[in-house]
């Protein structure tokens, strides 16, 4: 049995004439006539009572209409659903972020895609390191990253979305909070605040620009993302270097300071070359394309933020 003869058969019940049946198919009549006549025989069974003038569906008939409507109706879906998954707009994607992309900018993501790509479901991680982002990239476990450059490992493919200034956390009470304007070599004395991961992003970022201005930086506590680092700036066991976006936290006891010197960070998209979906291009594809969320990074850029 074939899908054309459903489809012929269907146009025959419903119009219950052989000849207006057959200008909707666009075929001849007697083609039609043969094909339903073969599909009964495959069958074993009568569909149509036919009459010189009247022809009408069998109870069998009637039973298969509803079933070949069904099963037109399941083959349509099917290649619906086919062409939404080769075309990207259709499918599951697992996204991973850095902590402070997370607060920052998941929100307009997530409203971004939704608008773009209605069909497409987002399962989101976040407050993960870049490292741990490429690794799970490389596994399969996420689909797509917001991270920081530079990536870990091999087979990674990035686009930058942005580059955001590096401020400086403090504590509310301590004297860093309120001196009128800061540098880089006011830290020079200072004990900072990093992340674990010995391949962090914002930690090479912050060594850079303190190797720069002509010292080393001295480093007492480490944190496994950005709240606890937070949270120890908070406690005063030190300062820290971090994204201006990590000012969408607003952690009680910290404040924010724009710092000269202190240099830069990229936030970019990462995804892995060795798994190719159309639905991951089609994500990708609308994010970099989204100059809204290419600026997202400056609302936190400014002045002191308590």
């Amino acid at each position: 049995m074939e899908l054309r003869q459903l489809r012929y058969f269907v146009a025959v019940a419903e119009t219950c004439h052989f000849g207006q049946a057959a200008e909707r198919l666009v075929i001849a009549q007697p083609a039609l006539s043969q094909a339903i006549r073969a599909l009964e025989h495959d069958l074993g069974v009568t569909l149509f009572n036919r009459t010189t003038r009247h022809v009408s569906l069998t109870p069998a008939g009637e039973y298969f209409l509803d079933e070949s409507n069904r099963i037109l109706a399941a083959v349509a879906e099917s290649v619906r659903g086919v062409r939404q998954l080769a075309d990207g707009h259709h499918g599951l994607v697992r996204m991973g972020l850095v902590g402070t992309a997370a607060t920052s900018h998941l929100p307009h993501i997530v409203r971004t895609l939704k608008r773009a790509l209605p069909d497409v479901v987002v399962d989101v991680k976040g407050d993960i390191l870049t490292p741990e982002l490429c690794d799970q990239l490389r596994s399969g476990a996420l689909d797509v990253a917001v991270l920081r450059p530079p990536v870990v490992g091999e087979h990674i493919l990035t686009h930058v979305l942005e580059e955001e200034p590096l401020v400086l956390a403090v504590a509310r009470d301590h004297p860093l909070a309120l001196t009128p304007a800061l540098g880089i070599d006011d830290l020079r004395t200072e004990t900072l605040v990093g992340y674990a991961a010995q391949e962090s992003a914002v930690n090479q970022a912050v060594h850079h620009a303190c190797r720069t201005a002509g010292f080393v930086p001295h480093r007492s506590h480490e944190a496994p993302g950005t709240p606890v680092l937070l949270a120890l700036v908070a406690a005063g066991l030190g300062v820290a270097l971090v994204p201006a976006s990590a000012r969408a936290f607003a952690l009680s006891g910290v404040a924010f300071r724009d710092i000269a010197g202190g240099g830069t960070i990229q936030l970019a998209l990462g995804w892995c070359s060795d798994r190719p979906r159309p639905v991951v291009e089609a994500v990708v594809g609308v994010l970099a394309a989204d100059r809204e969320l290419a600026s997202l990074s400056d609302t936190f850029v400014g002045g002191i933020v308590p």
